[in-house]
This record gives C-alpha cells, sequence and structure tokens, in this order.
C-alpha cells in the first residue's frame, strides 16, 4: 500500500498493518481513541508530551479545505443563497471532524517518523 492510502485508513507508519485507533462503537461523531502503541509491532505514536500539538494546525487546513470547496461548490455551481451555503458550511465541518481528528494525528505522525 502507497503512504497516501495507508494515512486515510490511519495504519501504523512502521509496520503499515495495524490501525493507530480503536475501533469507535456508538455514536459517530464521538472523538476517537487512540492507541498508545501500535498492536502489531509495540510502534509509540505519541513520540513526548504534547507531541499531537502539532496536528492541530494539520487539523485547520485540512477543515479550512473542506469548508473551501463545499463554498466553491454550492455558491458557484449551485447558486444557493449564502445562508443556505454557510448552513451546509457548518453541517459538513461538523461531519467531518471526526475524520479530521483521526487524519490530522496520523499526518502528523507520518511527517515525523523515522526509519
Amino acid at each position: 500500500m502507497s503512504i497516501l492510502s495507508n494515512i486515510a485508513t490511519c495504519k501504523c507508519p512502521n509496520c503499515r498493518k495495524s490501525a493507530i485507533f480503536n475501533p469507535s462503537k456508538g455514536y459517530p461523531l464521538r472523538i476517537p481513541r487512540m492507541y498508545e502503541r501500535c498492536q502489531n509491532c509495540h510502534y509509540k505514536f505519541e513520540r513526548e508530551t504534547g507531541f499531537f500539538f502539532g496536528a492541530m494546525f494539520v487539523s485547520y487546513a485540512l477543515a479550512a479545505a473542506e469548508m473551501i470547496s463545499v463554498f466553491v461548490v454550492f455558491w458557484y455551481f449551485f447558486g444557493l443563497r449564502p445562508l443556505m451555503v454557510f448552513i451546509l458550511v457548518a453541517i459538513m465541518a461538523s461531519m467531518l471532524s471526526t475524520f479530521n481528528f483521526k487524519w490530522s494525528r496520523t499526518i502528523w505522525i507520518y511527517l515525523f517518523y523515522k526509519r
């Protein structure tokens, strides 16, 4: 598998087999639980205290790109009113928040992974 598909599926950067996050059961918008170590190779995901602080910037970039995309599609292509576009952007941002959380942390882990 390529690095992009491993990031999209949130796989360990070391063995690329095991998941980084515990499969969530119940509410789909609940904050996902992250394993401390890989279940397969025991790679430690959080390198130091506060390691994932920088993942907030990645999450911000992902959310901004998603919101701009939704805005452009519904404003320019569908010609919806500004209030309706705002509501759609807010709904999409809230629905994609858990994915952004997982992807931003996974991207951050892969950025600082050293073999």
